[in-house]
């Protein structure tokens, strides 16, 4: 008889058949040398170039930055992105249950590096950004701490959830049959985050509120970044349990497919 764990002899139950976790450990390590990357660099010249806009040696160490936060995270958006499109299952409604289990787990790797992504860009870059104002006068919107949080994390999270919004629509069939409401949820919530900069920057531009990180002009950010935690990721979870749990019953316990049955959201 076969083993029936994780790495036996049954090759229906060996983990390498379901889960490699090269991508998420890629992810991470990449996400984490580029953000680390980025806050190094503020440390080296925060202080030393970016305390006034006008002067020359901001324009060439904080602007150049800042373009290259850009052009970097367009390429990384449109590369991304066009790669889970131009890859996509063109016959996603028919794919086998133990394809479709597999893909739940690199579908999990994708969310696990967005919310990593998210960790970087709502907490650490933005708490850190709360910390400078209420140090350093702002002169421009374009402050070292802006140049690094709302033009390379942002983006960069942004990415990361469009990208799992789009695996899941393109390879999976409970997603790619109908709108899941928490998966836009969690998606859509953090990423409004950064239209919410355009206000928050308006804001500032007349009231003098750096000094009180909790004031009314800085709710959005709270609102949006709760919406995404709360008002998503439960139900994005208990749509993955149950499903996961639906497919190992048919691939494992010889269910009929009539559990497989996707109900529109």
């Amino acid at each position: 008889m076969g083993s029936t764990t994780f790495g036996g002899s049954d090759r229906g139950y060996d983990m390498s058949l379901w889960y490699d976790s090269k991508p998420l450990k890629i992810g991470w390590f990449a996400m984490l040398a580029a953000v680390g990357s980025e806050v190094i660099f503020q440390r080296v010249f925060g202080y030393s170039h970016g305390l006034d806009s006008m002067t020359p040696e901001f324009e060439n160490v904080w602007m150049g930055l800042w373009r290259f936060n850009v052009i970097s995270n367009i390429i990384f958006s449109a590369a991304t992105l066009g790669w889970i499109w131009s890859t996509r299952d063109r016959n996603v409604a028919n794919v086998d249950p133990k394809t479709e289990l597999k893909r739940y787990f690199y579908w999990m790797m994708w969310l696990a590096i967005y919310v990593f992504g998210v960790y970087w860009a709502g907490s650490y870059t933005l708490e850190q950004d709360a910390s400078w104002h209420q140090v350093i006068i702002r002169d421009t919107s374009f402050t070292a701490s802006h140049i690094i949080a709302f033009y390379f994390t942002f983006p960069l999270y942004i990415t990361c959830g469009v990208a799992s919004y789009l695996y899941a629509m393109t390879r999976l069939p409970q997603f790619s049959k109908a709108v899941s409401f928490p998966l836009v949820g969690a998606i859509v919530g953090p990423m409004m985050i950064l239209p919410n900069v355009g206000l928050n920057e308006w804001g500032h531009a007349f009231w003098f509120v750096d000094e009180l990180f909790a004031a009314p002009l800085h709710w959005g950010f709270v609102t949006l970044g709760w919406c995404g935690l709360f008002g998503g990721t439960g139900g994005v979870a208990a749509q993955i349990v149950a499903r996961m749990s639906n497919l190992c019953d048919v691939v494992w316990n010889n269910e009929s497919k009539d559990c497989l049955h996707v109900i529109p959201y």
